[in-house]
């Protein structure tokens, strides 16, 4: 038992290491649902402590106040914080309240009810990392979504290890590695009823399509999944270096909210390269790069191409793209 304990939280800490997610000294905060998934990130974190030098783990719980078992997890949290002798902030949502006022599903609600949550903590205890338990076949999961939905690279690269202050040690960790490890060191998890529920997409796809995919085409489809946001993740990471120094290069004014590029020089660019460069310029302009879908970024490329006369582009009300004197000019609006 002892062995097969170890060889998860080394798993973890291989993880943790390869990624560079905790660094010494690091104050973490970690995201607890009382699931499998989050207790095993917590419980191997608290024993990683003092070898990973961090310097303290705090947790954050939210209610979501959709199910009768909601206040039993809440009180399991508490409470398992508590003997551990670690601190928690718990924050109750309505959430159904909220999927009613702003006209958006549950999934989406509770997601932004918790980062914004997480978020808030981070700012006011001073929190270097936020440790969310996504696992394996979360990942997996995530890659088939977004193929199904025609994502392009970046949706293929799945649940990144790191992005920003937010990190996954348990990324690398398969559901039944997590479930045995939860019964070798008696958590006792409280299980979301709610994972059954079809009507959500992405129950969909764990509790009907994979298992479908496993029985009629091929049993390692979660591997293979894992292998290809791998592969995609490292070849994106390759192209976002190449478009960062080609960007340098081609940029001719950088202000706040207007960047002008060399039309010539950006038409010499690869098609892929083009592609990642706009992406940088909107990261620039707004902070993120969702604020401009991939339609807009091809016809950002063909107006660059055929220039003819001065032309110019509005893919959102908060964006515009004009060409003018061999020059594009990007301007938030």
């Amino acid at each position: 038992m002892g062995s097969r304990k170890f060889n998860l939280e080394n798993k973890i800490l291989n993880t943790i290491k390869e990624y560079n997610l905790i660094e010494e000294e690091d104050k973490v905060l970690v995201a607890v649902s009382g699931g499998p998934d989050s207790m095993c990130l917590l419980n191997s974190l608290i024993n990683l402590k003092d070898k990973l030098k961090i310097k303290e783990i705090e947790v954050a719980h939210v209610n979501h106040m959709l199910r009768k078992e909601a206040d039993e997890e809440t009180k399991y949290v508490e409470n398992f914080c508590k003997n551990k002798g670690i601190p928690i902030f718990t924050k109750y949502v309505n959430i159904k309240e909220r999927t009613v006022k702003n006209k958006i599903s549950e999934e989406l609600a509770g997601r932004e009810e918790r980062y914004k949550f997480f978020d808030q903590i981070a700012k006011k205890e001073k929190i270097n990392k936020i440790a969310i338990a996504h696992n394996y076949n979360d990942n997996a999961e995530t890659v088939l979504m977004h193929m199904l939905r025609g994502s392009g690279m970046v949706g293929l690269c799945g649940i990144e290890p790191k992005r920003g202050i937010y990190i996954r040690p348990v990324i690398n960790c398969t559901r039944d590695e997590i479930e045995e490890y939860c019964i070798q060191n008696e958590l006792k998890p409280k299980y979301d009823k709610s994972n059954k529920n079809n009507k959500y997409y992405r129950n969909r796809i764990r509790n009907k399509l994979i298992p479908y995919i496993k029985e009629e085409f091929n049993p390692n489809i979660i591997e293979n999944l894992n292998r290809l946001s791998d592969i995609v993740y490292k070849t994106n990471k390759y192209i976002n270096k190449r478009a960062a120094l080609e960007y340098k290069e081609i940029v001719l004014k950088e202000e706040k909210e207007r960047i002008v590029l060399s039309l010539k020089e950006f038409n010499n660019s690869e098609e892929i390269i083009k592609s990642e460069i706009l992406l940088i310029i909107t990261d620039k302009l707004f902070g993120n790069k969702k604020g401009i879908e991939k339609i807009y970024i091809d016809d950002i490329i063909k107006l660059c191409k055929n220039n003819v006369g001065n032309k110019y582009l509005t893919p959102n009300k908060n964006f515009r793209i004009s060409i003018k004197s061999g020059k594009v000019i990007f301007e938030k609006l």
